[in-house]
């Protein structure tokens, strides 16, 4: 029986131990959280931190196994690629996991490789910011160089704002570094991406919905993209070129791309699935990939099928509520009964005191739709919440 090594066991990781159970791997688990929700349902758990590079080294080196990876997450990726390197597996080398989880040295490498990307200056700390504030035009993007989830993610319109928000941003880097770029204005995509034998394949164009200023939380999410074939075609060719300018070879990539006026520029990618159920449901459900079977087969050696299978719509909404104690949850079981729905998910019970949404982290749940086309997949999640 081959066995896979997974990094993370919370309820982002589930679909893949559930998925890699159903294959028939034998499956082990590293958290940090003796308590994780996936943990009961693997083969094998180790208590180490997804971000601890050497401990998950010694587990990969303890356990064996035929393949690592993650689903969902970033800053894990380093540990996957190290392990991979080291255990000598399938995998994306140690520099091109920094590249896609550090945003100064992605933009960077998106630079050395001409990809369409904004201005930019990275600001590593407080007497940095001072050395570009005359340089800066606005509005501008602030956000840090090592975080997801639009934490610590702001949009500033003057110098008095970018300067009263740089802690704000600063409080939520890991390393202390932000970077500061233009506003890109326009639609925005991401791009689900399969890279094989060095490769990228696009298997679907997602297009976004926002929250919009000043945080850009994403509150939805439909497929496939309602854009023409030529805007289809431009963002399919940038988005290829950035998973080849970071170098990743193998495996799965999330990218974001803001269509502007002068064409599409690069916003920021991830070599991993999408988050927010993209990877793990709109894909299935609108071409018939099964992305985290790939990804996992992918890791472990194995050949794997990204042929479409139909194409039909899906999509995604989240739970537009703002500020106050839930009181309570009514309607569940008539919303679910509504066909096309998927799966409706509340993440904050009753009692709980819910705030304004400044990260992916204060939504309160979502509707996920299947429909022959995106728009009407958008109208089921919009009729079921």
């Amino acid at each position: 029986m081959k066995k896979v090594l997974i990094i993370g066991a919370s309820i982002l990781q589930l679909p893949a131990i559930r998925k890699a159970k159903e294959l028939g791997y034998y499956v082990g688990v590293a958290d940090y959280n003796p308590n994780a929700i996936g943990i009961m349902e693997a083969d094998e758990y180790f208590n180490v931190s997804t971000i601890d590079v050497d401990g998950v080294v010694k587990v990969a080196q303890e356990f064996k196994p035929d393949g690592i990876m993650t689903l969902a997450t970033d800053m894990p990726m380093r540990a996957v690629a190290k392990a991979c390197e080291v255990c000598g597996l399938p995998g994306i080398s140690f520099d091109t996991a920094i590249k896609a989880t550090d945003k100064g040295e992605m933009i960077k490498a998106f630079e050395a490789a001409g990809v369409e990307h904004p201005w930019y200056y990275i600001v590593p700390d407080p007497d940095a910011l001072k050395q570009v504030l005359d340089a800066v035009t606005y509005p501008c993007i602030m956000k840090p160089t090592d975080n997801a989830g639009s934490r610590g993610v702001v949009l500033c319109h003057s110098r008095e704002e970018l300067e009263s928000e740089y802690e704000y941003s600063r409080h939520e880097s890991r390393g202390g570094a932000v970077i500061i770029e233009e506003y890109l204005q326009g639609p925005e995509f991401s791009i689900e991406v399969m890279v094989i034998d060095g490769e990228p394949h696009v298997l679907q164009i997602t297009d976004k919905l926002t929250t919009g200023a000043p945080h850009f939380v994403e509150m939805g999410h439909s497929q496939p993209t309602r854009q023409n074939e030529e805007n289809q075609e431009k963002i399919r060719d940038l988005a290829i070129r950035a998973c080849k300018a970071v170098g990743i070879n193998i495996g799965p990539a999330h990218v974001e791309i803001i269509l502007t006026k002068d064409g599409p520029k690069m916003v920021e990618l991830g070599a991993r699935m999408g988050g927010d159920c993209i990877t793990t449901h709109l894909v299935p459900l609108s071409t018939g990939i099964d992305m985290v079977g790939c990804t996992i087969k992918l890791a472990c050696g194995e050949e794997v099928d990204i042929e479409p299978k139909f194409n039909k719509g899906s999509a995604i909404r989240y739970f537009d509520a703002y500020g106050g104690v839930i009181k309570s949850i009514e309607g569940l079981d008539e919303a679910k009964k509504i066909l096309g729905v998927q799966e409706i998910s509340i993440v904050h019970q009753v009692g709980e005191t819910i705030g304004e949404i400044g990260s992916s982290t204060d939504r309160v749940g979502f509707v996920i739709a299947q429909a022959d086309t995106a728009e009407d997949a958008i109208k089921v999640c919009e009729k079921a919440m």
